[in-house]
């Protein structure tokens, strides 16, 4: 049975059969070796298609978030202006009369722009003041408060 004609080796290293002492090529896992050569250019594609479109949504989602706190830091500050003018005319020792006054206040190193318009109320001792600020003169209102003044004493 261990006949020279009939001797069969195989090398598995070279993947090489040895029949009759003739060498034959073979492959030993063709399903294996099509796996192992890497990616189509087809899926590449795809692949690189799908990480952009993730990567464009979250630039868009970070750009929301950062304008966003832009406008709030924003209205923030032109809200302290707001309460700051409304404690002056709380503390002037002067009536305020009724009429529209326009001005600017610097507050974090920015202009911030205030318009103040003093009403009558069916009170005669109390005024009614509405302060609109804004960023730029004549520009949107970025807050309003309303406060009501007593008569000084």
């Amino acid at each position: 049975m261990a006949s020279s004609n009939w001797l069969i080796r195989i090398a598995v290293e070279a993947e090489t059969i040895v029949v009759n002492g003739h060498r034959k090529q073979t492959r030993r896992f063709p399903r294996a070796q099509r796996r192992a050569r890497g990616f189509t250019l087809l899926e590449v594609i795809i692949a690189l298609a799908v990480l952009a479109i993730a990567l464009a949504a979250v630039i868009e989602g970070i750009t929301a978030y950062v304008s966003n706190t832009a406008y709030l830091r924003d209205r923030t500050l032109a809200h302290w202006v707001a309460m700051n003018k409304a404690a002056e005319l709380q503390l002037q020792k002067a009536w305020p009369s009724a009429g529209t006054t326009r001005g600017s206040t610097l507050l974090a190193d920015h202009e911030w722009y205030w318009t103040i318009v003093v009403y009558q109320t069916e009170d005669d001792d109390v005024h009614r003041a509405d302060i609109e600020i804004s960023e730029r003169d004549g520009g949107q209102v970025l807050t309003k408060l309303i406060t009501y003044i007593g008569q000084p004493l």
